[in-house]
C-alpha cells in the first residue's frame, strides 16, 4: 500500500462530523439500486443541509424507505454516490457502524427488546456496537428519555408503554450518539391516530432545534408545517421536489397532482 493509499484509508474511516460551511450535510448523487431485476431507485440526486428537514411523500413502493436504508448504508448501492459532511459513505473502506453512529434511524416498527428495560433498550446498541462505554450510555440514555419526555419511564418494559411512546423511546434510542443526521420512515403509520401527534410534535421540537432530517411520511400537515423541502417520488425517481407550499399547494408534474388527489380522496 502506497502513501496516498494509506491517505485515502484513513480519509474514508475517518469519524464525519458536521458539514463545511455553505456545503451540504447530505449529498445524493445519481444513485442506483436494485433488486434482482426490479429497478427501486433510478438516478436519484438530493442535497440537504444543516439543520433542513427534507420530507419524501409518495406511493407505497415509490422508492422512499429503500432511499433512506441506502444513506444508512443498510442497502448496497448500485450506483452513485453519498456523501456525508463531505466524505464519501459508499466507499467500500468505510466502517460502516462507524458512519451509523453518526446518522441516527427511526423505523415504523418500534424495534423494542420485550424483555429489556426502556434504558437497556436505548443503550444497547451505543455500548455493544458504537463501543460507547457503559456508564457514558446510561447517562447520554436518560438525558434522551428526558428530552422525548420518557424520564419516568426508564425502568419500564416496553409492552407497559402505549405505541407513541414506544416510537419515543426509539428517538431517543436514535439521538442517544448525538448524530448529525435523523431518518424517520414512516414512524406515525403503526400509530393509533390519537398518538400520531405526540410523536409529530416531538420531531417539530427536534427540528426546532436545529437537528437535520429527512422523514419518510403521509402526514401532509407535519410536511406543510415543518418541511423545508418535500420531494415527490414515484417509480424509483424524484419527480419533484421543492418548498411545501409549491409541491404541496401548487405542484407542477401532473404525477405529484395525482398523488395528492388520490391522498385527499
Amino acid at each position: 500500500m502506497n502513501a496516498h493509499d494509506g491517505a485515502a484509508g484513513a480519509a474514508a474511516r475517518a469519524e464525519p462530523s458536521s458539514s463545511p460551511a455553505g456545503e451540504p450535510l447530505l449529498e445524493i448523487e445519481r444513485l442506483r439500486k436494485s433488486f434482482g431485476t426490479n429497478v427501486v431507485l433510478r438516478e436519484v440526486s438530493l442535497s440537504v443541509r444543516e439543520g433542513e428537514c427534507v420530507v419524501l411523500i409518495g406511493a407505497s413502493g415509490s422508492g422512499k424507505s429503500t432511499l433512506l436504508r441506502c444513506v444508512n448504508l443498510l442497502e448496497h448501492v448500485d450506483d452513485g454516490v453519498i456523501r456525508l459532511a463531505g466524505r464519501d459513505i459508499t466507499d467500500p473502506r468505510v466502517d460502516a457502524d462507524e458512519v451509523r453512529s453518526r446518522i441516527g434511524m427511526v423505523f415504523q416498527s418500534y424495534n423494542l427488546f420485550p424483555h429489556l428495560s426502556v434504558l437497556d433498550n436505548v443503550t444497547l446498541a451505543p455500548i455493544r456496537v458504537h463501543g460507547m462505554p457503559r456508564a457514558a450510555a446510561r447517562d447520554r440514555a436518560r438525558a434522551m428519555l428526558e428530552r422525548v419526555g420518557l424520564s419516568d419511564k426508564q425502568n419500564a418494559r416496553p409492552d407497559a408503554l402505549s405505541g407513541g411512546q414506544q416510537q419515543r423511546v426509539a428517538i431517543a434510542r436514535a439521538l442517544v450518539t448525538d448524530p448529525v443526521l435523523m431518518l424517520l420512515d414512516e414512524v406515525t403509520s403503526a400509530l393509533d391516530p390519537e398518538l400520531v401527534g405526540e410523536v409529530l410534535d416531538l420531531l417539530r421540537d427536534l427540528k426546532a432545534d436545529g437537528m437535520t432530517m429527512i422523514v419518510n411520511t403521509h402526514e401532509m400537515g407535519f410536511a406543510r408545517q415543518v418541511a423545508d423541502v418535500v420531494c415527490f417520488l414515484d417509480g424509483g425517481g424524484i419527480v419533484e421536489q421543492g418548498p411545501p407550499e409549491r409541491v404541496l399547494g401548487d405542484p407542477r408534474e401532473e404525477r405529484t397532482r395525482r398523488f395528492l388527489s388520490r391522498l385527499h380522496g
